[in-house]
Formats: structure tokens, sequence, C-alpha cells
């Protein structure tokens, strides 16, 4: 048997530990509400901590009764587990997590061949947090494209981007931060989006594009993408004007490729420069994914991408943000992956059933006027019905609120300020038997609503949910 010697010296070596492990205080866990405002003292057992923070947020809505949001709110575990694997995983190191890198680019190579780009392999796009940043890369590109073309006259003349009123506030930031004038094609009457032809009219020498929305967040109906480019065909003809479309599918693209075949809306359209779509809508995924595309390198600029050295080569990248996690591109090649286009079909022909339904049975209360019906988007938008004065929509949606149910009321942007309405927004997770408890509790309230003397909201704009 070996015989050993202890060392020769002490081991004086202090041991290393993570922080976390030290010992938190346990009485002050059981006896002391911890500030709010300011850092605590001394540590709190990560159980404590965790009830307090889980506690509070009990007092949130339900996302899945919140039919506000265009956002996805349920996946399956499986994809939970896959982004639970790479939220450590930062999206911006492409070196670092090179597989990740290339989920991101498979995602951006089935997106051109789903849109028709005439080159797949030709088309350029990204990730990005959502379609918010999306619309704002692909407004500096048509911004960077038309200063290149008027390099006689820019900085001097003002570039103007043409959009409907109907646009998402994304692209007034844009305007404002980049120093755009926002050109808008006001609604009229039953018409709650943008006017080819007028649309046409705005444009000049010093227009950067005209954007079209595949899906207006105000009440689900898509804009004509093909007639908007066939009128600035028609201007081109008449006034030499080359005036490119960017297409916010922000929900809608990732909803006609699979129910709409037949609609003309994306590249295979000459006009149409770049589209973007928020993956974590109908894209099907958590919060915060989006995506943009431009149809080749020249509809991008090269100067405003950036390159990284990647695995020894080179990686072009464009974005605002830097640091963001990995897990929501993951999850948006598990679900492409998962679904393939037979799947999105179903998912997506199932919510729009689902929508076209609750309409039907909304209209049929009597009490409501529908504005769409679902059959775009699977969203719809309704108001009272003449002759109903002792509640309006805001009274709708506060007593809805108390069922917990999430619906926005709001007003309809200039020229249909008198219109005002409410939304639903239906998303992979609201369930025919959920649709069924909405109807249910919207005609529950009906008796009492009706014996009001009069509607009870005064400050619309603080009443309304729709935030866009």
């Amino acid at each position: 048997m070996p015989l050993h010697k202890g060392p020769e010296k002490p081991d004086e070596r202090p041991l290393s530990v993570n922080p976390f492990y030290g010992e938190a205080d346990p009485v002050g866990g059981m006896t002391e509400a911890p500030p709010k405002h300011r850092l605590p003292a001394a540590p709190l057992p990560p159980s404590t901590a965790y009830q307090v923070v889980h506690d509070e947020l009990m007092l949130d809505g339900n996302s899945r009764l919140n039919l506000a949001t265009f956002v996805t709110t349920w996946m399956e575990p499986q994809a939970g587990v896959l982004m639970g694997e790479c939220r450590d995983k930062n999206m911006i190191d492409k070196d670092e997590y090179p597989r990740t890198a290339e989920l991101e680019r498979r995602c951006v190579a089935m997106l051109a061949d789903l849109w028709n780009a005439p080159d797949p392999s030709a088309a350029v796009g990204c990730s990005t947090t959502g379609s918010s940043e999306a619309c704002m890369l692909a407004g500096m590109a048509l911004k960077r494209r038309w200063a290149q073309r008027n390099a006689d006259r820019y900085p001097g003349a003002r570039p103007n981007l043409v959009m409907g009123v109907n646009v998402q506030v994304c692209w007034e930031k844009f305007c404002n931060f980049w120093e755009v004038e926002a050109r808008q094609v006001p609604m009229e009457g039953d018409r709650f989006h943008l006017d080819p032809q007028a649309a046409a009219e705005l444009c000049d020498e010093n227009t950067i594009g005209v954007v079209g929305i595949l899906g207006s967040t105000f009440d689900g109906s898509y804009e004509p993408i093909a007639d908007l480019c066939a009128a600035l065909d028609a201007l081109q003809e008449r006034t030499g004007l080359d005036i490119p479309v960017h297409v916010d599918g922000a929900s809608g693209a990732m909803v006609a490729p699979f129910l709409d075949e037949d609609l003309v809306w994306d590249f295979r359209l000459p006009r149409v420069a770049s589209i973007n779509t928020s993956g974590h809508k109908y894209g099907l995924v958590y919060p915060g994914v989006g995506w943009a595309l431009w149809r080749d390198n020249e509809a991008l600029p090269e100067e405003l991408v950036f390159r990284v050295n990647y695995l020894g080569g080179d990686m072009p990248t464009f974005a605002l943000n830097f640091s963001r996690p990995g897990a929501q591109v993951v999850a948006q090649y598990y679900t492409f992956l998962r679904l393939g286009r037979e799947g999105y079909r179903a998912v997506q022909q199932s919510t729009r059933d689902v929508a076209r339904g609750v309409a039907d049975r909304v209209e049929a209360l009597g009490d409501f006027r529908l504005l769409t019906r679902g059959d775009e988007l699977p969203v719809f938008a309704f108001t009272t019905a003449p002759g109903i004065e002792a509640y309006d929509v805001f009274d709708v949606s506060r007593r809805l609120r108390e069922r917990g149910w999430l619906v926005p009321a709001y007003t309809f942007p200039p020229h249909r300020e008198d219109l005002s309405a409410l939304r639903v927004v239906c998303r992979n997770g609201f369930s025919t038997d959920l649709a069924d408890l909405f109807v249910e509790d919207l005609a529950g309230l009906l008796p009492e609503l009706r014996r009001q003397p009069h509607p009870f909201t005064h400050d619309k704009g603080a009443a309304t949910g729709f935030h866009h």
C-alpha cells in the first residue's frame, strides 16, 4: 500500500467562488421589504428576490388575453428550451458563435425565396430586434441611394418619404431622426390606407421612396402594393422620376405568402427594393426579432455596411443595435424548420378562420359595425352601430379589461378623426375556445352598457390602449 505525505507547505490559496454563492441575510428576507428605488444594502436570498419580483408581475395583464398586440405570446416548449440554451449568446459576435450566425444566414435565404427575390442567392438581408429597427435600416438605405444619385444637390435639398397616414409610428421616428420630410397620404371615407395615385402625386425629385404597408395596424387591411408600383411606373414614364418602394410587411409578409399566393406584392415587382417583417409577429417567435431584406446588392449601398472578421473571412453587417441575444434568431430558424410552408399555411389559415368567425359573431350582436372582417391580416376593427348612443368604444374597451381582455380603442388619424374603433388581433394561441369566451364576455356586457345614460369616457386620449 503506498504511503502519502501531506503538502510540504500549507495551501494558502484563497478559494475563488461566484459572489452569488455568498451568504445572504436570511432574517432580512423574512422581515424587511427591500427598497424599490435604490440598491438594497445587503443581498437577499434568491428565493426571496424571485418571489418579490414574481408577485409584482402578477399584476400585469395576461399576454394570452391581449388582443391589442401583434406579438407572439405562445411557442412550443421545445422552442423555449432552445431559447434558454442560447440566451447568453451575443448575436453580434459572429466569430465566437459561428453556428448561430449560420442560422441567421439561412433564415435570410429562406425569406428571400419566400418573397420571390429574382435571385435568392443575391438578395441581402439581416436580422434585427424587430420591424422598427428593420424599417430604420430600410429608410437609411433609401436615403443614401437618393443622396448618391443627387450628390450635386444634397445636402442642400431636403429629402422626403411618402407614406400613408396609417403607417406604424417607427416611420415617423425615422423621418424625425434622419431629417427626412414625411409626406403622408390622408384617409378618405372608407379608405383607411394609402391611395396609390395620391401617393404618386406627392413624389418629386427629392422623394427617396414610398412605403407600402402589407397589413395596416389600424384595421388589418393590405395596401395595394402592385397598384402603387403601377402608379409610380406611370410617374416615371411622365417625369423620369424613378422612385423605389419599400414594403413594410411587419405582419402581412408572413401571412400573404401562405394564404394569398396570387397577391403580387413582393420582389416580383421590380420597383420593390426592400421588405421587412417581424419574426415576433406572424413569424411566430417570441419578441424581439425582425428581418430586413434587399432585392440585391445595388439596393443596399455598400458604404452602409460594416465588415467584421468571421472565421478568418469577411462578414458584412448592417444594424443599429449591437449586443443582443441570439435566442430569437435560433427560435426563428427552429420555427421555419418545424413548420415549413404547409405548417405555416395551416397555422395562419386557422388564425384567419378564427378572426373571420369572431368578426361575424360580433356583427351579429347588432350593436357594432365592422370596418374590416379579418380576411387579410387575421385582424378586424369595428365600431358602434348607428343609433348606439349610451356607450362608445372606449366604454367597451374599459369594461372588457375588467374581464381580463385587452382590446384597444382608438381614434383614427386626420380626415377620419370622427371615427373611433376597437381592434381585435387574432394570433396563434387564440383558439376557437378562447374566441367563444371572448364573444360571450362581450355579449354579457351589452345589457349594462345599453342602460348607461351616456358614454362615460371623457379623456379618449388617455383611455386608448392603442400604441401600435
